[in-house]
């Protein structure tokens, strides 16, 4: 029993301190390619330049700091305001990714953007940031988050199942579960949700249970859809 738990904890500590921090630094990664590309090709976003595209450098290098520097034995007060923190930055994050679609769309409608490659790579940098940032907020989310779920437990038999937002297939089929152990979800399940969620516009294997779980999931099914429905589709008649 105890090895278990230390092992729980060793994979969360991993997902805080390693995965999470690499999946923004991705994002930070596109951005710069972005951004630099832009400067280069002379590329602009509705009357700014492509520098533009390193804004949201700031709160995501601040995430990046506020995720690995995290250690599980703190006071849970302490914890509490590092979860706000975090969401606080993901929320950030996810808004400016959001004015900069506007921003795409406005180049669009006034006719500013005619690379196709220009269109190709925003579009991309625009979805693979939904995509991390939806998976966090999932994570961070989900019944008070990483560490409140490793206290708590994950089974249906658990006194915490009715407070989460997702249901996955190992909370109803334990048996599934080829440890032995009660299954706990990782940060690479949230980002599956919203990778698939960003692809398919719906929830495929975990199901949302709760409003704002709801909530969220069509806000970046529209912030994809909009993204490759009108930008790619834009991309691929201007390559053509």
């Amino acid at each position: 029993m105890l090895s278990d738990l230390a092992s729980d904890q060793g994979d969360e500590q991993i997902d805080r301190n390693v995965e999470a921090p690499f999946a923004v630094l991705i994002v930070v990664g596109l951005q710069i390619a972005l951004a630099a590309a832009s400067i280069s090709n002379s590329w602009s976003l509705w009357h700014l330049r492509g520098w533009v595209w390193l804004v949201p450098i700031v709160p995501e290098l601040l995430l990046v700091a506020a995720l690995a520097l995290h250690r599980r034995r703190r006071l849970p007060i302490i914890q509490g305001r590092r979860r706000a923190a975090s969401l606080a930055l993901v929320a950030i994050v996810a808004a400016a990714n959001f004015i900069a679609l506007m921003m795409l769309i406005g180049s669009l409608l006034t006719s500013q953007a005619h690379s196709g490659s220009q269109l190709l790579l925003s579009g991309l940098t625009i979805w693979g940031t939904n995509v991390v940032t939806f998976g966090l907020f999932f994570w961070e989310m989900d019944a008070s988050g990483p560490d409140a779920r490793l206290a708590s437990g994950s089974t249906s038999e658990s006194p915490e199942f009715k407070q989460r937002d997702f249901q996955f297939p190992q909370m109803e089929n334990p048996q599934m579960v080829s440890s032995g152990r009660n299954w706990k979800p990782h940060l690479i399940d949230y980002v599956f949700i919203s990778f698939t969620n960003s692809i398919a516009f719906s929830p495929t294997d975990a199901m949302p249970l709760t409003k704002r779980a709801k909530a969220l999931m069509m806000a970046e099914a529209s912030i994809s859809a909009v993204t490759i429905l009108l930008v790619a589709a834009r991309a691929v008649n201007i390559l053509h």
